[in-house]
């Protein structure tokens, strides 16, 4: 994998400390060590396929943005089928309610 030199420890370090976390919280958040952790975030190592979605996942950006492919850290373009449920401002708190026991479904359907 070719990461922008130094892109993505930048960005791991701004988005943790904009989240308040320590090295330690986000490491056992995604599974790894403090220290492999420190690594990635200080361009020792570059991180896995696997790694890089736990960690967008973690601090709620693409997998773009962590590697320097894009500026922004959300698509926002809501025409894209994983984009459709980003933007609560505009529904209900029943739809919301709705929404929220659709997916517990679709989980458990998809776990079986």
């Amino acid at each position: 994998m070719n990461i922008e030199k130094g892109i993505f420890g930048r960005r791991l370090k701004q988005l943790r400390n904009s989240k308040g976390k320590s090295q330690e919280e986000v490491a056992v958040a995604v599974n790894i060590s403090r220290a492999r952790y420190s690594h990635y975030e200080n361009n020792y190592v570059e991180p896995d396929i696997e790694l890089i979605r736990k960690l967008a996942d973690f601090f709620e950006v693409d997998t773009d943005y962590l590697i320097g492919r894009t500026e922004e850290a959300r698509d926002t373009d809501l025409t894209k089928p994983n984009r459709a449920f980003l933007n609560f401002e505009d529904i209900t708190d029943q739809e919301k309610d709705y929404l929220e026991e659709q997916l517990r479904i679709f989980r458990k359907l998809k776990n079986q």
